[in-house]
């Protein structure tokens, strides 16, 4: 293996991209075509004449792994080691300031099977998500906390304010079975929101002590790419959906943006605080990673 190489999956890094010079692109020549694979019936005669494409959203660079053009996102960052990162978006990789591209190319080659199978089964899996929208009728399933839970309409009780109670992993809620599917869906996620809140809350009181840390402000967001932010002031802002995960993932991200309060940076110091709560931080940011939340709106 690569001496510098060293895979991560960080989803909050936010360092700022540093632009660096063209190079130019390391790549694998296509294989002969007595090497390839034949075509199969069934199967579009284009997918196997044209290469995969995975392009990252805010992608500086390209190169070719295999057969497959990859366009990622380079940054440099203070870290001692290459880093690489596959999500949703696609393929994320950090490199300490000194090393050459040339040895960023070298370590793609050398994982570019690995990088691959990863792409593709994000792509599957974004795939499937999509293909699949939450139907907002009585039965419907979505997570929450790590579980399913069912909604049951039950006209018959009015639940407070709330217009939800969960009973037993079912989510009844006041309204008519005849209700809109708007309707459905404005209750249940006024519902997951204010549960949110309350488990966000109380964590961040759990943990701040510990970190010896004091937050000041808990919003919460709706951000389509970033999980929590931290600001100096005290400022804290997570995503209402985490309350779809596991609840030691979201611990995971209310300790990571409490551990900003005191290392506003991702350094090695500032992996260590997270490590000073949640020893096995670096699992349950893999886990994170490969979490897919329901689209409810």
């Amino acid at each position: 293996m690569h001496p510098l190489l060293r895979f991560t999956l960080d989803l909050f890094e936010s360092s700022p991209v540093v632009a660096t010079p063209p190079e130019r692109v390391k790549s694998v020549p296509l294989k002969p075509a007595a090497e390839r694979e034949p075509h199969q019936p069934g199967r579009p005669l284009r997918e196997l004449l044209t290469p995969a494409h995975f392009a990252h959203p805010r992608a500086n660079r390209q190169t070719r792994l295999g057969e497959a053009v990859v366009h990622y996102e380079f940054q440099r960052s203070k870290r001692r080691t290459i880093g690489f990162s596959v999500g949703a978006d696609g393929l994320a990789v950090r490199a300490p300031a000194w090393v050459p591209l040339v040895q960023v190319d070298a370590a793609l080659q050398e994982k570019a099977l690995w990088i691959l199978k990863k792409l593709e089964a994000s792509r599957e899996r974004c795939e499937q998500h999509v293909s699949q929208p939450l139907q907002w009728r009585n039965g419907t399933e979505l997570p929450y906390l790590g579980q399913p839970i069912t909604v049951v309409l039950d006209p018959g009780h009015h639940f407070g304010a709330a217009g939800a109670e969960l009973q037993d992993q079912r989510l009844q809620v006041a309204l008519a079975h005849s209700a809109a599917p708007e309707q459905i869906r404005d209750v249940v996620i006024a519902w997951l929101m204010r549960q949110a809140k309350a488990r966000f809350t109380e964590r961040l009181d759990h943990f701040a002590p510990q970190l010896q840390v004091q937050w000041r402000k808990l919003s919460l967001s709706n951000a389509s790419t970033r999980w929590g932010s931290a600001r100096a002031d005290g400022a804290i802002r997570l995503n209402w959906r985490l309350i779809h995960l596991n609840p030691t993932v979201i611990d995971y991200v209310v300790a990571h943006e409490l551990s900003h309060l005191r290392v506003m940076n991702h350094s090695p110091h500032f992996w260590d605080t997270v490590r000073s709560v949640l020893p096995d931080y670096a699992a349950l940011r893999g886990q994170l990673k490969d979490e897919l939340v329901p689209k409810l709106d």
